[in-house]
């Protein structure tokens, strides 16, 4: 712990520095699994990128104390080791644990543990004037749940205690075959009511075709079985596992897949669910299994999300996940279709509500009340839009609406367009702001401030030079910036300082000569200029003495005496 605290003290006296000046400020964490745009530089920044360790695991108490920055995929091999894992994992390794917390994470086993929040005891948290604090559930609820889905907005998280559950081997995955979107919300339900199912989730292909995913956690595989993995260059994309096996589901076979339990939970890194397949549709290159096994390198979402950061592609397309209440589901499914027809959809029933007595409190306050929080499920939404920046902005703010219309719920980590009123009408702005009050975050940006997107703003930036200009009107050329970076790898969230020119060797002693060429020229000018005064000088006293006659008489030819010296007082 020492060297965790020593981290934490430092933490602790920039945010104080940042409070005495009454100065907002970004946290940077490293990386992000966020779609929205970094605005962080060294004079703004707040830095917890060291707090990237897991303290340590007990197997007794089955919890986790984690620094924020500890990504999914390292803490479940380390709680593998024990034969525990979290009860929510995300579907994307490089989320982090902090990143869980402090945004809204949910994935298939949502539907029984809620958001990823809904799974931490503890948190460890600097507060805005630098004070280092401790809050969960039952020690300054109102803290522990103003921070969840707070995205920073109320203090810098610094170590959070995860609860963790006993873990099998394998996960046995069972597909079935939905015609409509009344249909798969029916499955869904039987799915929930079964007590055995741990994972839930699905994809629809179509208005007519979607794919049911339930599974079961397992140790064993049946004789006669195989597994299958998604994790090897060779191996399919999850997501087009799932669309081969409507085939064999129509001719009423049943199929279930024995997948180890870390190939299951990450299944979607490999593709980044399928939204890698437009990389190969931008650069015209076939996209099959020799493609993507040759491309591998670059299909997995830490190196997508760096390419699409640097890139800035994510501004042409609508990337978001919003939930829908059950019984409006059919309807928004409709809208969907008729509006974006973006498929795949990814399907992911989601339990929201809050069981602890003392937690409405934050952004989603309302959580905690059951008369006002139905089961939602989870629209994955995820695809280019044909047409201009404007064009997708219009896209995500129809989106946007329709979902507020059907009582619904976006979470944040995509971009944001609305205005800051229709936020706030669509956010619980009251027992938020109570919290920020309290503890002193005035001075910080609001999450509304972290996740709208300045439209005009960023435009303006793009058309500063010709160069930007014409990057941003080639998703190619912003695919090729992309994929450049990807393979350069390094960071992609801090903008660096330009450093101070250095000047080659070979240039500054030519310039020194120049400089010196100068000097001799200006010198031999002004010698010139004296020798001339002086000649005309000569002239004119010669003229002088022609034109006037000589008295003799009035030199005097005594020799002069000499006078003595005057002293020059300083």
């Amino acid at each position: 712990m020492d060297a965790h605290n020593a981290i934490v003290t430092r933490v602790s006296e920039r945010v104080k520095h940042f409070h005495s000046l009454q100065q907002p400020f970004r946290i940077y964490h490293g990386s992000t699994n966020s779609t929205r745009q970094s605005h962080r530089n060294a004079d703004n920044t707040v830095d917890t990128s060291k707090l990237t360790n897991i303290l340590s695991i007990d197997k007794e108490r089955s919890t986790a104390i984690v620094e924020p920055n500890v990504p999914l995929d390292a803490l479940l091999d380390e709680t593998l080791k024990v034969g525990l894992m979290p009860p929510v994992v995300m579907e994307l390794p490089g989320i982090t644990v902090g990143g869980g917390f402090s945004g809204t994470s949910g994935e298939s086993s949502s539907f029984r543990y809620g958001a990823f929040d809904c799974t931490v005891e503890s948190i460890e948290i600097v507060l805005p004037d630098g004070t280092i604090s401790k809050a969960s559930r039952t020690e300054k609820p109102d803290l522990f749940w103003g921070a969840a889905s707070a995205f920073g907005t109320v203090g810098v998280v610094t170590l959070v205690e995860v609860r963790l559950k006993p873990a099998k081997k394998y996960v046995a995955l069972t597909y079935s075959l939905s015609k409509s979107a009344k249909e798969y919300c029916q499955k869904f339900r039987e799915e929930i009511d079964k007590g055995e199912v741990d994972f839930l989730d699905g994809i629809s292909y179509a208005t007519d075709s979607t794919v049911v995913c339930s599974g079961v956690l397992v140790d064993e595989i049946p004789d006669g079985q195989k597994q299958i993995t998604f994790s090897q260059p060779s191996d399919p994309w999850f997501y087009l596992r799932a669309q081969d096996v409507q085939k064999p589901l129509k001719e009423g076979k049943a199929v279930v897949d024995y997948i180890p339990i870390k190939d299951y939970l990450f299944r979607f890194d490999r593709g980044g669910f399928w939204t890698a397949r437009y990389a190969f549709k931008y650069f015209m290159t076939p996209f099959n299994s020799v493609t993507r096994r040759a491309l591998n390198r670059f299909m997995h979402t830490r190196d997508m999300f760096r390419a699409m950061h640097k890139s800035g592609i994510q501004d042409f397309h609508v990337i978001q996940d919003v939930g829908v209440p059950f019984d409006r589901a059919p309807d928004f499914h409709q809208w969907l279709d008729d509006q974006l027809s973006m498929y795949p959809i990814w399907l992911c029933p989601l339990r929201i509500r809050r069981d602890d007595p003392d937690s409405g409190h934050g952004l989603h306050a309302e959580f905690a009340d059951p008369s006002t929080t139905p089961e939602l499920l989870n629209y994955g939404v995820w695809g280019p839009v044909d047409g201009t920046r404007r064009d997708a902005m219009e896209a995500n703010r129809r989106l946007e609406h329709k979902v507020q219309d059907f009582g619904g719920k976006k979470w944040l980590y995509g971009q944001a367009y609305y205005t800051e009123e229709e936020f706030w009408a669509h956010y619980n702005r009251g027992p938020y702001d109570a919290v920020r009050e309290k503890y002193g975050a005035g001075y910080l940006p609001n999450v509304y401030d972290k996740v709208k997107v300045d439209f005009e703003a960023e435009e303006a930036a793009r058309n500063e030079t010709a160069v930007k200009s014409r990057l941003y009107k080639s998703k190619r050329l912003m695919g090729l910036y992309g994929v450049y970076h990807a393979y350069k790898g390094g960071d992609y969230l801090m903008k660096k300082e330009k450093p101070a020119k250095k000047q080659p060797v070979e240039e500054k002693k030519a310039e020194e000569k120049v400089e010196e060429n100068k000097a001799e020229e200006a010198k031999a000018e002004e010698n010139k200029t004296e020798e001339k005064k002086t000649e005309e000088k000569k002239t004119e006293e010669k003229k002088v003495e022609e034109a006037t006659p000589v008295d003799t008489k009035a030199v005097d030819t005594k020799p002069e005496e000499s006078k003595p010296e005057e002293k020059k007082v300083e």
